[in-house]
């Protein structure tokens, strides 16, 4: 007799699939087996159909395709006997899906099942439409599910009740057919029955508002009185589980109340007293108590406040963090992440135990509950918590560094008292972590340092003492040396000492020790390297006495493999060495960074390359020209936006500080021609175009890192020349640019002889108004001089304000800095002059898209406007 012939019993042919050596073995005796399945169907022997499908089921259950069978399954339960359909619902609902369409076909055999005067006929036929069941065969046998409901048998309502649930999620318009079986199931005494009603009842509330109105005023005290039966009732052996009656059917009653309480005071009046029993008196040291304290935790925080019972929950949550069990840790984590919109006080009486839970050898556990200490910070007590988190950051594993530095950070610059303790937290998370530490992070650091003038000495000498014992982080060396190359005289002579430092003697060779270990260290990274150059360029200025050996260490650099690294040395040498007359000029301190506007930018709420009115900290003639904005700008395909008058890079602090080594973006043509040796220079060094200034040149940005020519030597030379006679003089510090936007010209004044034009309401809103009045230089059509008049229309003061403005490609603007970046209130004015080139004069009329933000009352404002009315003629 052939071993895998079609009368092989299912348990042989088991046996021999298992006792198969390689998956090529099992493949052959599975192929055989299915072979001579396909032989057996088609003689259509009746005898084997259901041994068939169940060799078919096993080797679907393998993986293998059993589409052939699918018949087989029909057959069978068209069958008469309970044995044969038996086996054919089973192989429906394993072979099958609600997607395959030869389920249509036995619709028929499942409506006469269902009208079976057998009870387990008719139970088999409602398992596999419970489970199989498609929307036409929902809306085709609903009605007989429905009957069922009120079956005699407990067992039969029960599986009608599951059945009815899988058909009102497939067609939500039958919902309001159940709505009556459904609360008739909620007082019967059988838990099968019970909790199958239950769960009924919670399907109808969540998809009909109908069903929800009508088991609130009708149900809600009957569930109400079935929940405090169970939780009181005596020991019962069938339904026990870990000491606790029939958990199961608590869950199911806790989710339909929390439906049911969830925008009702009513309905959560009547539950408070049973929740609070429930939450009372169940056992927390087994699991099954623990799933239902879980569910009572949730219902409470849904129905309507109840605070005292909140309170509850919340301490219930706090003793589930003191549990072994990791899971339930994590879940009591994510629960009190949603009670603080609650509750914020009684979730910080837990602060403790959840900064323990940083510490738990589970990531997700520790990073869960990071997540949650965040939202705990406050203004009371995020020095507590950041020291926390800090002493932990020193021992933390090095997988969760990145994430905790991360954390603290936004953390301190959130929610920092005072700068003093801001730069303090950042100099001890860069020090143990500094190379986890974003770029972003560092920037922000360095534009605060910048701001707090009287904490520069104080800050230099914590970040030498700092960088001495972690020299390895490589984020605190680029801070370190910014701050040195900045402000290395004050920390060799230490000025600006604080009542709580010790003194320390560091002397200018110490300072330089730093920024050269910082060069020559092997794994120091292309941009360390390129600032600690220019620092040693500031510090030759600084410290005179030392200014040679600075050359040396800069000559070094000159063999260096990096060409960005031969081409600075090279041309910082010369400075150095040839040009001493104009080294502190070109060396000043940086100007103060606008802290306001890189915090805007960083947040993305502008984009990096905007030109912006904002007024720098020092008084200098800063010129902002407007700069691409492809999203501020959206005039049509045919207007692409013009270069800028001004470069400037796609990452704003990158292009503030110039650490970006890529090549700098070309000068357009809008940027006047070089017109003395100083511009010559910082074209050079592609650090802008310098405002006109009278024997005075721009200050170099420490960080700059951008493209330098081969003609550095003749550029040099040139500025020893004395400057054209045209330059206008100005009274500001000697043309340092303004260090957000890049360098413009500022325009000298010209005569406006040209034709008169009416002035325009540029924009309008109900806070503001933006007046435009024109004019023209005589001899030059294509340019119109305008004067911007911003009134404020409101009664509140607008601070931070900025303008910003994009053109089509034919313009060319140039935006001069505002009188003031502060709108007084009800009528208040600020000014700004803009000048527009138009190359397509007199074929093409102007058009200009701006944008306009400020600060009210602490809130962002940002307005948005396209201005389309100018004067024809312009």
């Amino acid at each position: 007799m052939n071993p895998f012939s079609s009368s092989t019993r299912l348990r042989d042919m088991i046996r021999s699939i298992r006792a198969c050596k390689t998956a090529a073995e099992e493949r052959g005796v599975v192929r055989k087996e299915c072979a001579d399945i396909r032989a057996s169907i088609n003689e259509n022997d009746p005898h084997d159909r259901h041994r068939n499908l169940a060799k078919l089921m096993f080797i679907h259950m393998l993986g293998y395709p059993t589409h052939f069978g699918q018949m087989e399954c029909l057959k069978l339960i068209a069958s008469p006997g309970f044995p044969e359909k038996r086996i054919g619902y089973l192989g429906l609902m394993l072979l099958l899906d609600e997607r395959q369409e030869v389920l249509m076909l036995v619709t028929n055999s499942l409506k006469q099942d269902l009208n079976h005067t057998n009870q387990y006929v008719v139970g088999l036929a409602l398992c596999a439409l419970g489970n199989i069941c498609s929307a036409e065969m929902a809306r085709d046998l609903a009605p007989e599910v429905e009957r069922l409901i009120q079956f005699r048998d407990p067992n039969i309502r029960k599986k009608a009740a599951l059945c009815s649930t899988r058909i009102v999620r497939k067609v939500p318009d039958l919902a309001e057919n159940f709505i009556n079986a459904a609360s008739s199931l909620l007082k019967e005494k059988h838990h099968g029955v019970l909790i199958t009603g239950v769960q009924l009842c919670y399907e109808l509330c969540t998809i009909n508002d109908e069903a929800l109105e009508f088991f609130r005023k009708k149900c809600t005290e009957g569930l109400i009185k079935t929940l405090r039966d169970i939780t009181n009732s005596a020991y019962q052996p069938e339904y026990d589980v870990a000491g606790i009656t029939d958990p199961f059917l608590h869950i199911r009653l806790l989710k339909v109340l929390r439906v049911l309480g969830h925008g009702d005071a009513n309905a959560s009046d009547l539950m408070t007293d049973i929740l609070a029993q429930v939450a009372t008196k169940t056992e927390s040291n087994k699991n099954a108590g623990n799933a239902i304290l879980y569910e009572c935790v949730e219902t409470i925080m849904a129905i309507e406040d109840t605070s005292s019972l909140r309170v509850l929950a919340i301490n219930i949550l706090g003793r589930f963090l003191s549990n072994r069990d990791n899971n339930i840790r994590y879940v009591a984590l994510n629960m009190l992440m949603k009670a603080i919109a609650f509750d914020d006080q009684a979730v910080q009486r837990h602060r403790v135990t959840i900064l323990e839970c940083v510490k738990d050898p589970d990531a997700s556990i520790r990073k869960r509950a990071l997540e949650l200490v965040s939202l705990l910070v406050n203004e009371n007590n995020v020095k507590q918590l950041t020291k926390e988190l800090i002493d932990y950051l020193e021992i933390s594993d090095e997988d969760f560094k990145e994430d905790l530095s991360a954390k603290i950070c936004s953390i301190v610059e959130k929610f920092s008292p005072e700068k003093i303790w801001y730069i303090d937290q950042m100099l001890k998370v860069l020090s143990e972590a500094g190379k986890f530490v974003k770029d972003d992070v560092w920037h922000a650091l360095i534009v605060v340092i910048s701001n707090a003038s009287e904490l520069h000495g104080y800050t230099v000498r914590a970040l030498y003492k700092a960088v001495l014992t972690y020299s390895e982080q490589e984020t605190l060396v680029r801070v370190a040396i910014w701050c040195i190359g900045e402000y290395g005289d004050l920390l060799v002579n230490n000025v600006g000492m604080l009542g709580i430092e010790d003194p320390i003697t560091v002397t200018e060779c110490d300072a330089v020790d730093v920024v050269e270990d910082a060069i020559t260290r092997h794994n120091s990274d292309m941009t360390t390297k390129a600032m600690a150059l220019v620092a040693l360029l500031k510090l030759s200025s600084r410290f005179p006495s030392i200014s040679e050996r600075i050359k040396d260490v800069i000559l070094k650099q000159k063999g260096s493999l990096l060409l960005e690294m031969q081409q600075r040395a090279i041309e910082f040498n010369s400075i150095v060495e040839r040009h001493k007359n104009i080294r502190s000029s070109l060396v000043e301190r940086m100007p103060v960074l606008d802290e306001a506007t890189f915090n805007v930018r960083r947040a993305g709420s502008l984009p990096a390359s905007v030109s912006t009115m904002a007024k720098p900290s020092v008084s200098i003639p800063n010129g902002v020209s407007a700069a691409p904005l492809v999203d501020l700008l959206d005039l049509g395909s045919d207007d692409i936006l013009a270069a800028p008058s001004s470069s400037s890079g796609a990452d704003f602090l990158q292009d503030l500080l110039s650490v970006d080594l890529g090549s700098s973006s070309a000068q357009s043509g809008a940027t006047p021609a070089p017109k003395a040796g100083t511009d010559l220079l910082l074209d050079i060094l592609s650090i802008g175009t310098p405002s006109p200034a009278q024997n005075s040149t721009s200050a170099i940005d420490l960080l700059s890192t951008a493209d330098m020519n081969n003609n550095s030597s003749t550029a040099l030379d040139a500025l020893s020349s004395s400057a054209p006679p045209h330059i206008a003089t100005t009274a500001s510090a000697g043309g340092m640019f303004d260090l957000l936007d890049g360098l413009s010209p500022s325009p000298s004044k010209e005569a406006t002889n040209g034709p008169a034009y009416p002035p325009i309401v540029a924009y309008e809103s109900s806070s503001l108004k933006i007046e435009f009045t024109f004019s023209k230089p005589s001899g030059n059509p294509q340019t119109t001089n305008v004067e911007a008049t911003f009134i404020n229309l409101s009664p509140d003061t607008f601070t931070d304000f900025v303008f910003q403005a994009a053109v089509p490609k034919f313009l060319q603007l140039h935006l001069d800095p505002a009188s003031s970046n502060t709108l007084p209130a009800s009528g208040g004015k600020v000014t700004q002059n803009l000048r527009v080139t138009n190359s397509q004069h007199g074929k093409k009329s102007l058009v200009m898209r701006m944008r306009i933000g400020y600060k009210v009352n602490g809130k962002d404002v940002l307005e948005e406007g396209q201005i389309n009315n100018f004067p024809r003629g312009l």
